[in-house]
């Protein structure tokens, strides 16, 4: 149920089929896979996924999903995503399409924490 829920997301439908294709979608495409995928997914089915990239081995993907975790680090925004995408070959979303092709937050629903989390930080960030 999780990987169809992830599939509402045009950019993380993008990504699954890219890994499950064997594609390399650059560490800035893993970074976002992770920051949403675990919201989604158990670690075993993120690493999974992680490791059809071919640039991604088992002990690489956990480093990442644990430094995500330590950091607890949100969905990143579409404009944080387009500029991850400048600075790689793999395109992350389809920009062609729009901003909100890169938009995760538009047609996936998160753990309440993660609204809080967000909100509390623009709160905090504009005192």
């Amino acid at each position: 149920m999780a990987l169809e829920d992830l599939r509402k997301s045009e950019m993380m439908s993008h990504l699954m089929d890219a890994l499950k294709a064997g594609q390399d979608i650059g560490h800035y495409g893993r970074l976002t896979f992770v920051m949403v995928a675990r919201h989604f997914l158990s670690e075993d089915e993120v690493i999974q996924q992680l490791t059809q990239d071919p640039d991604c081995d088992e002990e690489k993907a956990r480093g990442l999903l644990k430094q995500v975790e330590a950091r607890g680090y949100t969905p990143p925004k579409p404009d944080r995503i387009l500029d991850w995408m400048n600075q790689q070959d793999f395109p992350i979303c389809q920009p062609e399409e729009g901003q909100e092709s890169c938009n995760v937050y538009k047609s996936l629903k998160f753990p309440p924490d993660v609204y809080n989390k967000i909100s509390s930080y623009y709160q905090n960030g504009a005192n």
